[in-house]
């Protein structure tokens, strides 16, 4: 082995025993991704998220890493995940007259989008005769991955089966948002970035954010209004 190969070597043997080297990794996922999506000039398709994510599960399998040791370094970004969300109230802030002026319809179109959100993907489980712990998986598959964790939790589903759901449900959110709105001839930013943040919580306001502020800040504020809301119904929840 030559000696660069050994200094290799060791660096990964130092790295892979301390929780640096995969808070690293996905830093360094990220950072491709997004490389990758500014080259694609934003193009829907080109999701940072998919993209990072699909990256590190990769190296994972190839490294033959298991979910916990990763999680090991990587809970330090999952820790700013409450910190970015309080950020969220920076933009809400400058936008506040025009939620004002909203407010009325925000309302009803929040109670629309969560009520459908939890009705449509329980009730197709369901008819597939799908059993109850993955229908309490399934209910608050639109709620931001914390909130819906602990929601699952309480109904009896599976809280990581509900992670894995809630991390798809925004990716295909933030992938079909753009042109979805486009095909309906919506032009409102605020229309369509409330409605990406009900459907798809993080991961679509982030895309969101990319395309408009006014439409990062709409779905912020959804995401938000969204996991208080699917609390209060799943309170009703007719299982377990």
């Amino acid at each position: 082995m030559s000696t660069e190969g050994s200094d290799l070597f060791q660096l990964w043997v130092y790295l892979s025993g301390t929780p640096l080297l995969w808070l690293t990794a996905t830093l360094v996922a990220y950072v491709i991704a997004e490389m990758l999506a500014a080259k694609s000039g934003r193009h829907a398709l080109v999701n940072p998220v998919l993209i990072a994510a699909t990256l590190l599960i990769v190296v994972l399998l190839l490294s033959e890493t298991t979910y916990e040791d990763y999680f090991t370094g990587a809970q330090f970004i999952h820790f700013m995940l409450g910190p970015a969300i309080v950020a969220l109230a920076v933009p809400l802030w400058r936008h506040r007259q025009m939620v004002r002026r909203n407010l009325l319809p925000m309302l009803m179109a929040l109670l629309a989008g969560s009520t459908v959100a939890i009705l449509s993907a329980v009730g197709i489980a369901w008819w597939l005769l799908a059993p109850e712990p993955i229908l309490a998986s399934l209910a608050p598959k639109s709620a931001t991955v914390p909130i819906a964790m602990g929601l699952a939790e309480n109904i009896g589903g599976l809280p990581g089966l509900t992670a894995i759901i809630v991390v798809v449900t925004g990716i295909f959110g933030a992938l079909t948002v753009t042109p979805l709105m486009n095909a309906l001839r919506i032009q409102n930013y605020a229309a369509r970035g409330f409605a990406v943040g009900v459907a798809s919580h993080g991961i679509g306001t982030a895309r969101a954010f990319q395309v408009n502020e006014t439409a990062g800040t709409f779905a912020g504020i959804a995401m938000g209004l969204n996991g208080v809301l699917t609390a209060l119904l799943l309170l009703f929840w007719p299982f377990g």
